[in-house]
């Protein structure tokens, strides 16, 4: 074989080698059961991870297939010269040789994110003239993506890489003499992480598309502030940036990243892979590492994650001359309490509409009837017929609406509103999903949805137990007051399991596809997907319960309700429940399907900034 060929073989078993799992399976006799564990070394630690049924015998093919092209490989390398990195001195922190290999162990056996084949699609592309841009909100695996895009490279192009770990002392100038002396080298791909940390980056980002990328070096950059990128984009790196965005985490990849199959969960801890970095079948040290495990770590992740990120990019731009009605509350240094108090009132709107509309309705009672009945005895109250539902939710929203107004130490005007709910769907923190009503004269209605779960439920559950210190409340027996505030809990995350399911499938349809919820005089469609090229809908109703009962679909086969709905939006082609029990076929034409196998079901989402998702109209999998 000549040495083209064998460096050729080479590169290729490399690729396939870093695809493949490290460590070795072990046995162990626990109370007379045996157990098996893939056990590996990861920066000098020993880690194990519990083999569930079914897992042992493919990850054990995989291992033995790893060990036998390692063989191949060192034979192959055998004879082949070797290759000495440059003795480079630079001003930046840079990483190159050893050091690149060292970084990239850790997350060998860690899931990739859906977007990492847009990276890697960028890093081996013949284009040029463009930088890719990897830029999301804290702990949505930014910094992870790089580490395995470098463990995953051959030795070759290994060989001619670097990463940078930007400083915030570092400058633009620092970073462009060290870029023209790694291309001296004879580098081709530089990873630039935390780059948004130096302030001349936003008003400067033209040099790593103008200059480097056109030589034909690949520049990825990831940072923190990622409004900084959506900055720069629209001055600096217009139409020269392949953006990657990582902040919106759909349950389906989720579930695949971290090994979960609960609705509940994502709703609890949902939208940051934090619990990733953890054994996720260990509920202590889940919620120990989660972002969204209390009020306290939520408030922390809003401040640094999202408060900080718009201030440091707004100061960083243009000199700090974008801040437009915000000037006077950064000023004041009162922006970060401003950004907070909006999001916190969103959440506050969210939580009074749950009250509203479904803690004094229907649904209570038809709970309290369901507690009469529960065969299980320790279970079976009547505590809610005893309750007055329409007080305890009017004093509920009592105490909500007062701490919001002590909080108010400065006014803010609905320009100041305006502008930040501006920066926060810039951020893909928030998504507006209209809703629509049966008359087509009327407005459709703005409806906030956080792309971030975890954070939504953990702020409206403190919100919630607010009612716990009152006095009034306080004169009940614990049962009572658990089963009152278990029950707001119950329809909060009922709600949000509705907004989940609308955001996903909103963002899964493509551009002849509309997801709207649908309401009437009385009454509404949770979702409708209106399909404008064939003038029709499926309409869909969704119900945090893992039971079937008619009264949940009564508004599917409500004649008067379809009617309208086909007056504007076509024939109706299907009627589903979606709901956390097992998908069934009814005779009246009603199908009920699990929310994760249909949340599971959307097609993988095209997060690229600049091309729409082009995917085929949803369809039922029973």
């Amino acid at each position: 074989m000549d040495e083209q060929k064998r460096l050729e073989t080479i590169q290729e078993l490399e690729r396939q080698i870093a695809g493949l799992p490290i460590g070795y399976i072990s046995k162990k006799n626990i109370n007379g059961k045996t157990r098996y564990y893939h056990q590996w070394t990861e920066n000098g630690k020993k880690r194990s991870k519990y083999l569930r049924d079914g897992e042992m015998e493919p990850l054990q093919e995989q291992i033995e297939q790893r060990k036998s092209l390692q063989a191949e490989l060192k034979k192959l390398q055998a004879g082949m010269p070797k290759q000495r990195q440059p003795k480079l001195e630079f001003e930046t922190s840079v990483i190159i040789g050893k050091g690149l290999t060292a970084m990239s162990q850790g997350v060998e056996n860690w899931g990739r994110r859906d977007c990492f084949t847009q990276l890697e699609d960028y890093l081996y592309s013949p284009e040029r003239d463009r930088v890719c841009l990897i830029f999301g909100l804290r702990r949505t695996g930014k910094t992870t993506m790089l580490r395995q895009a470098i463990g995953r490279m051959t030795k070759e192009d290994l060989a001619r890489s670097a990463y940078l770990k930007a400083r915030r002392t570092d400058t633009m100038a620092m970073v462009n003499r060290d870029l023209k002396k790694l291309f001296d080298a004879g580098f081709q791909y530089v990873f630039i992480d935390e780059v948004t940390l130096m302030k001349d980056f936003i008003d400067s980002a033209a040099l790593f598309s103008d200059v480097f990328a056109a030589m034909g070096m690949k520049v990825v950059l990831s940072g923190t502030d990622s409004l900084g990128f959506w900055l720069a984009m629209d001055q600096e790196l217009y139409d020269r940036a392949k953006p990657i965005h990582t902040t919106f985490i759909p349950y389906r990849e989720y579930s695949r990243l971290l090994g979960i199959d609960s609705i509940d969960e994502y709703i609890r801890y949902g939208g940051t892979l934090r619990a990733g970095e953890t054994a996720f079948d260990d509920a202590d040290a889940n919620a120990q590492d989660a972002s969204f495990r209390d009020d306290e770590s939520t408030r922390r992740y809003i401040d640094t994650a999202i408060c900080k990120n718009i201030q440091h990019s707004l100061a960083c731009y243009e000199a700090g001359g974008h801040f437009r009605h915000l000037y006077s509350l950064y000023e004041a240094g009162e922006l970060t309490s401003a950004i907070n108090r909006i999001i916190e009132d969103m959440n506050h709107r969210f939580l009074i509409s749950v009250l509203t509309e479904d803690f004094t309705s229907h649904d209570l009672r038809l709970t309290a009837a369901n507690l009469r009945k529960e065969r299980d005895l320790q279970k079976r109250t009547d505590v809610l017929d005893t309750i007055d539902a329409e007080a305890v939710t009017r004093r509920l929203m009592e105490l909500l609406d007062i701490r919001n107004r002590e909080e108010q130490s400065i006014g803010i005007t609905q320009a100041h509103i305006n502008e930040i709910k501006e920066y926060l769907t810039a951020l893909e923190l928030i998504v507006d999903c209209p809703i629509e009503t049966a008359d087509p004269d009327t407005k459709p209605v703005e409806h906030i949805l956080f792309t971030q779960p975890g954070m939504r439920y953990c702020q409206a559950q403190a919100l919630v137990h607010v009612l716990m210190k009152d006095e009034t409340f306080a004169s009940h027996s614990e049962w009572e007051k658990t089963q009152v505030t278990e029950r707001i809990l119950e329809e909060v995350r009922g709600r949000m399991m509705e907004d989940i399911v609308l955001l996903e499938t909103m963002k899964a349809a493509d551009k002849h596809h509309r997801v709207f919820k649908l309401q009437f005089a009385a009454g509404e469609f949770d979702m409708v997907i209106y399909d404008e090229k064939e003038n029709s809908c499926e309409i869909f109703e969704i119900k945090h319960s893992g039971r079937q009962a008619p009264e949940q679909y009564r508004h599917l086969v409500d004649e008067e309700k379809c009617r309208q709905t086909e007056r504007r939006f076509g024939s109706i082609q299907g009627r589903f429940v979606l709901y956390r029990g097992e998908g069934t076929q009814l005779e009246n034409g009603v199908t009920y399907w699990n929310v994760e196998d249909y949340l599971k079901s959307l097609p993988e989402l095209d997060m690229t900034y600049t091309q729409e998702p082009d995917i085929q109209p949803i369809e039922p999998v029973m």
